[in-house]
């Protein structure tokens, strides 16, 4: 019996399984576990495993190029490919040429076919994004009323701003009949005049709230005349309704934060402005008081009196200024007024 080394018999184990047609082409249906998504290679490596086995896998970047949805753990799935060895450390895996999804796996594709349709139509841009009313008389709140979203939510609003009305809408958010119920929902609350619409539920599992993954809640969102506030799930939860929605909120309470203004923080803005109106005004008269004083100035320096003072005097006659000689004849009596106090005067001769 002759020796070899570690490489000569990994390769030879190789060249086994490249010449087992059985091998050559396989399909494997398994959940994945362990995936490693390279950023530089954009190779995909995880492990494929059942009940009780497991095999390693590496989809190649051109291949993994070619899939519609993202690979991640816990996905059920049936790949196909080529057995082989990874000569280096001897050790077998599928070299994997396309992957096809497989109960959960199926669920997530849908998805992700769903989310390139809606958003090849538009229903995901930023241009039909509404903002928020800054002072909302009315908010619907399109929830179940059995669940604590609803109760965080009014929490919230009656607390920031106690004035403003709640349109809370119960609504079914789980089940078959949830889509229906929630577009309803909507529905309603746009018609009873809500200037804001708040729509969701507290967490749970992705087919909890598969009811806002579906295309009629996310047209019934879109289509909605008022902006629409998203608050599904928990903050790691992430649903079509979200993308659709004007504004996405990691939970109800924020959504509540986000729909009503802080009253408190109203009061202290309108203190503020109030503060500057006053110093403003302030400002302003002084202004205007200074400008009066420099007028007065100039008038001053132009008055009549001023002259009377450096030792001229002012004649009248029947209370008019006499500016000739031509003015008045012998005889006549005229008031000749000085810098300080008058005298009476008769016209004895002119020239």
């Amino acid at each position: 019996m002759s020796v070899v080394t570690v490489t000569q018999i990994n390769k030879y184990i190789g060249f086994l399984l490249k010449g087992d047609r059985n091998l050559n082409n396989v399909m494997i249906r398994g959940e994945i576990c362990d995936c490693v998504n390279h950023s530089l290679s954009g190779h995909c490596y995880f492990t494929l495993r059942d009940e009780t086995g497991s095999i390693k896998a590496v989809m190649f970047s051109s291949d993994v190029k070619r899939l519609n949805f993202v690979l991640e753990n816990g996905m059920s799935v049936v790949v196909t490919g080529r057995i082989g060895v990874f000569e280096r450390d001897g050790v077998y895996r599928i070299y994997v040429k396309d992957i096809i999804a497989d109960g959960i796996g199926k669920h997530i594709t849908a998805l992700e076919r769903l989310k390139r349709k809606l958003s090849a139509e538009g229903l995901f841009s930023t241009e039909h994004k509404r903002k928020i009313p800054e002072m909302p008389k009315k908010v619907g709140v399109v929830t179940s009323l059995d669940g604590a979203a609803v109760r965080d939510i009014i929490s919230v609003i009656s607390r920031r701003c106690p004035m403003c009305e709640i349109y809370a809408v119960n609504t079914v958010v789980q089940g078959e009949n949830a889509p229906d119920s929630v577009c309803m929902g909507i529905d309603r609350a746009e018609s009873a005049g809500c200037d804001v619409i708040i729509i969701g539920r507290g967490g749970g599992s992705h087919e909890d709230l598969s009811a806002f993954d579906t295309e009629k809640v996310a047209r019934a969102v879109y289509n909605c005349k008022v902006p629409v506030i998203s608050a599904v799930g928990h903050e790691t939860d992430f649903t079509i309704t979200d993308l659709v929605a004007d504004v996405r909120t990691p939970t109800p309470s924020v959504a509540g934060e986000i729909a009503v203004p802080s009253m408190q923080t109203l009061y202290e803005r309108i203190s503020v402005l109030e503060k500057r109106s006053r110093n403003a005004f302030e400002r302003y008269t002084d202004r205007l008081e200074n400008q009066l004083d420099s007028k007065i100035t100039e008038i001053d320096l132009l008055s009549p009196l001023k002259t009377l003072v450096r030792g001229y005097s002012l004649t009248c006659k029947d209370g008019k200024s006499v500016k000739s000689s031509e003015e008045v004849t012998e005889g006549e009596r005229v008031e000749i007024r000085f810098g300080k106090g008058g005298a009476e005067a008769e016209i004895i001769s002119r020239w």
